[in-house]
């Protein structure tokens, strides 16, 4: 990765500009934070075209100046004691507008009719599931998406250390919204991150501990040739303090005066991550403490919300987000809208992936109707999924993880479809699986010869 190209010294222009009164008037009539509706660094800046005259310099410092406003400090300080600001800026207003009224109420299919709140509780399982495996993709975890949903729906014990760190991700994201209602304290961070690097790391040893004098490490690219170094972290001798501060942070005693919490959520996340404590598993923890504070803050759909999807499909945006934040005065803008964007962006993919999927259901059971006798909610889902998927092996105990349900349940569930003829059961070793029927297709749209 390319690193940012560091902006001119602010208090060298504004030394420039002041001699000159001109300079002065035509930085005044384009003060503005903004470039497009967007908050852009002067590493992209620096290429596009200056308004009314201005050099690329004199632009920036007009830029810097109207950003200086709305700037506000937080207790984070870089490893030279230079505090960390942020602004919210016109589009950080507007996505806080719509993630609370999108992350906390009910998912709707329209402005009347909410969806069925089983149906709803399956989907949002799969967007944990979904959580659990690109957050440990981000940080390295190499299998795929089939392998790793079938380890979670089936609970069977990880072979490998990318299933390892996908199952405690799984876990841990599990156990945040019990966690959501204590106060964030150094002993729960060294909860979280035991959880997510459970038999991971080379040292076990490592596993919920701060990184010791010894272990103090930078952050290089690893896509690079060579060593960039990307993030060089504060010495472990300082970690308990800082840490400690991140806590009374996190839990509203600083700063002074009132931070919405979707920011506090997010400032969060970059603060464990500039921190840099652990050894390793500082990212999936970063974002787990995200989590955290969302679910405290009553934003319920945010523990079934994937941030790391979309971080994954472009991890150097993700990345760069971090630096653009240090090279430019520790403005904490650039990654706060960045997330904002994934943030909401990720929402109103699940609420669309939800209505979506409740559509199709609808669908198949109006065709199985007219054939067979009504399914119920669950059984339609797996008749959804195996059209879609059908070389997939189903199990009682998948099932039963997947719609939280009892064991029973789950097993009546599938000797009803095999009643149908729209399953087979057959025995894999010592376990009873279930296949969808070779012509489950023609069966659903033409009528089954073998009815319940």
């Amino acid at each position: 990765m390319k690193i940012p190209l560091k902006p001119p010294s602010f208090q060298n222009q504004l030394l420039k500009a002041v001699k000159n009164p001109e300079t002065i008037i035509r930085l005044s009539n384009n003060l503005n934070p903004l470039w497009n509706n967007r908050y852009i660094h002067w590493d992209k800046l620096q290429h596009l075209s200056p308004p009314n005259g201005l050099t690329h310099e004199e632009w920036w410092l007009a830029t810097k100046l109207a950003r200086g406003g709305l700037l506000r400090e937080i207790p984070l300080r870089d490893v030279k004691g230079t505090p960390f600001k942020y602004a919210l800026p016109d589009p950080a207003l507007e996505y806080l507008h719509s993630i609370d009224q999108d992350a906390g109420g009910l998912i709707q299919l329209n402005d009347k009719d909410t969806i069925n709140p089983n149906v709803q509780e399956r989907y949002l399982v799969h967007s944990l599931f979904e959580e659990a495996i690109t957050s440990s993709q981000l940080e390295g975890a190499a299998t795929t998406r089939k392998v790793a949903r079938e380890m979670l729906r089936t609970q069977r014990a990880a072979k490998t250390k990318s299933e390892q760190m996908i199952l405690n991700n799984y876990t841990t994201m599990c156990m945040l919204k019990e966690k959501a209602k204590e106060d964030l304290s150094i002993t729960m961070i060294l909860e979280l991150h035991k959880h997510l690097a459970d038999k991971t790391l080379d040292d076990a040893d490592a596993a919920g501990r701060f990184r010791k004098d010894d272990e103090d490490i930078r952050v290089f690219d690893n896509m690079a040739l060579g060593e960039t170094i990307l993030h060089t972290p504060p010495p472990s001798n300082e970690l308990e303090f800082r840490i400690q501060a991140l806590c009374d942070f996190a839990n509203g005693k600083t700063p002074s005066g009132y931070m919405h919490p979707v920011i506090r959520a997010i400032l969060l996340h970059f603060w464990l991550a500039y921190d840099h404590p652990f050894v390793d598993g500082n990212g999936r923890c970063a974002r787990a403490l995200f989590y955290w504070a969302m679910l405290k803050h009553g934003y319920w759909l945010c523990e079934h919300v994937s941030i790391s999807r979309i971080l994954c499909k472009a991890p150097s945006q993700y990345a760069r987000s971090f630096l653009y934040t240090e090279t430019d005065d520790n403005d904490c803008t650039y990654f706060l809208l960045y997330n904002l964007q994934v943030l909401s962006r990720a929402i109103q993919e699940l609420h669309s992936y939800i209505a979506k999927s409740t559509v199709d259901l609808h669908s198949i059971e109006k065709l199985l109707r007219a054939t067979h006798e009504n399914f119920n909610y669950r059984q339609l889902d797996i008749i959804q999924h195996a059209l879609r998927h059908n070389d997939d092996i189903y199990t009682i105990k998948g099932h039963k993880t997947t719609h939280k349900i009892a064991y029973e349940t789950a097993r009546r569930d599938f000797l009803g479809l095999v009643a149908s003829g729209l399953f087979e059961q057959k025995l894999r070793g010592k376990e009873i699986v279930f296949l969808p029927s070779e012509d489950i297709q023609n069966q659903i749209q033409y009528g089954s010869k073998k009815q319940k």
